[in-house]
């Protein structure tokens, strides 16, 4: 059943992706929602408009939280986690770094998940107990094994820049590890930790749809995902840590001592 759900999910995102790569390539109408740097252009209200559609016309009845607000509540057990455009700003600035991402839960189960970067045709996607993979091909997270020899990824909120804690954290493990990239895109940095390409990624303030699909593709590409505690992760809990599992418990305990010396909401 998880593998209908993952090809309906496939065939929105790719499509969708579409959208997203016609408006790339043409002057793009840009808009703000609610202060001068939280960017929402009309390809991300398209793209959102498609995909909510579709997934109301494969699975009627399904519930459907999506960023841009035209998903719907429903008493289904069934969920869509939809990011129409992740990596807007990227996108306003043609920096090629953004993607689609669809996932399905069934109350707090990730069943599907599918994340998209059309500029690059490349496609992550994983369904519950089948494995994770990136453009057909089975995927595993890296065998990196200690921290210092690690590349991580991170970001930044768009909102409340001056208040988020993260640059202090991003220098404590910028001067821990190989790096710490930061691109823009939430979904595909999660997506990244999945393939191998970065070892680990910690975030705060993100959202079920920036986050849905990417946890899914870590868990089933053999990664972990917790909070700062080292408890399972919660979909829109403050804080995320995944990583590839084996630096977990270090990156752990790093943001552990950061956040006793620099609190954030939820950390701990």
């Amino acid at each position: 059943m998880s593998r209908n759900y993952l090809q309906a999910a496939v065939e929105i995102a790719q499509e969708a992706g579409k959208i997203l790569i016609e408006a790339f390539s043409g002057p793009l109408d840009i808009r703000y929602k609610g202060d001068e740097v939280d960017l929402v252009t009309q390809a991300d209200k398209r793209s959102e408009q498609f995909i909510v559609s579709r997934l109301n016309e494969y699975f009627p009845g399904h519930a459907i939280t999506a960023e841009e607000g035209t998903g719907q509540d429903t008493a289904s057990a069934f969920r869509w986690h939809v990011d129409p455009l992740d990596g807007t700003t990227n996108f306003a600035h043609h920096y090629p770094c953004f993607c689609v991402s669809i996932a399905l839960a069934e109350r707090d189960t990730l069943l599907a998940g599918a994340i998209f970067n059309p500029y690059y045709n490349e496609l992550y996607t994983a369904a519950r107990g089948e494995g994770a993979a990136f453009n057909g091909r089975k995927i595993a997270v890296s065998k990196v094994p200690t921290l210092s020899t690690s590349l991580l990824c991170t970001g930044f909120p768009v909102r409340n820049r001056r208040i988020s804690p993260n640059l202090q954290y991003y220098g404590e493990f910028t001067q821990r590890t190989h790096g710490v990239r930061r691109d823009g895109s939430a979904a595909l940095d999660l997506a990244c930790v999945a393939s191998g390409r970065f070892d680990g990624f910690w975030e705060f303030g993100l959202n079920k749809w920036d986050v849905a699909a990417g946890v899914l593709l870590i868990e089933e590409a053999g990664g972990k995902v917790s909070d700062f505690a080292g408890e399972p992760y919660q979909l829109g809990a403050p804080v995320i840590l995944a990583s590839n599992g084996l630096i977990h418990e270090e990156m752990r305990q790093v943001a552990s001592e950061i956040s006793r010396r620099v609190p954030a909401p939820g950390s701990l």
